[in-house]
């Protein structure tokens, strides 16, 4: 779970929705794809809404343990208002919530931020899951979905995962997607108090990338699985 370069909490598509709880999702059965960008078997992604404060915030409550000391995602609704605003006002980031297919649930969150264009096309990740969904393979197929994506439609080539070395489930999250490692740097992010090492884990459009292919998209209106 590289929690940088996440875009810092703040004392975080705003399109229309309904509003959502702290168990619940944008909706369960024939409205749990509202908004898919890509859809897998068990997972779809879909943009940060700014009615997603109350789900999202709980969820990262419930999974302080989790998520210590690798990533400190907002937990108050004003953070979440900030954190989400940049990523949808910010032409350099965009964020995903991975949502599960069943009842629109969010099972955790994949940003990639400081994309450049020109000869690079190249983006950093961060992302992270919440406690409910650990464990269960949602992740890796969310991130799928958002690789393939971004060099689809986003059309980058590159995309960078910085991960400190002691972070066990973010590297293998990444190894068993393809990730190759390219190198290691000293002192790289500000977290927690300090300056972290990181590993430097990297995908590019020509590699393999080990997730399920995308499945078709339902029409307006269709509804969901069961």
């Amino acid at each position: 779970m590289p929690e940088a370069p996440s875009p810092p909490p703040v004392p975080g598509d705003p399109a229309a929705a309904s509003g959502t709880g702290a168990n619940g999702g944008p909706g369960a059965g024939s409205g749990a794809l509202i908004g898919a960008i890509a859809v897998g078997p068990r997972t779809f992604i879909r943009h940060y809404r700014l009615d997603d404060a109350a789900q999202y915030t709980a969820l990262a409550r419930e999974s302080t343990r989790l998520h210590r000391p690798w990533l400190f995602p907002p937990r108050t609704g004003a953070e979440y208002t900030a954190y989400a605003r940049r990523l949808l006002e910010d032409p350099t980031r965009t964020g995903y919530l991975v949502c599960g297919r069943a009842d629109g649930r969010i099972a955790g969150f994949i940003n990639i931020n400081n994309m450049v264009q020109g000869a690079f096309l190249s983006g950093a990740l961060g992302y992270g899951v919440f406690a409910h969904a650990a464990g269960r393979g949602l992740m890796a197929e969310g991130l799928g979905l958002v690789v393939r994506h971004a060099f689809g439609p986003l059309g980058l080539h590159r995309l960078e995962a910085n991960i400190q070395p002691g972070n066990e489930s973010s590297l293998a999250l990444v190894r068993r997607l393809g990730f190759r490692l390219e190198g290691f740097s000293p002192d790289f992010l500000f977290i927690d108090g300090a300056w972290r090492d990181h590993e430097r884990w990297v995908i590019t459009a020509e590699m393999e990338l080990r997730a399920p292919q995308p499945q078709p998209q339902p029409e307006p209106g269709a509804a969901g699985p069961d």
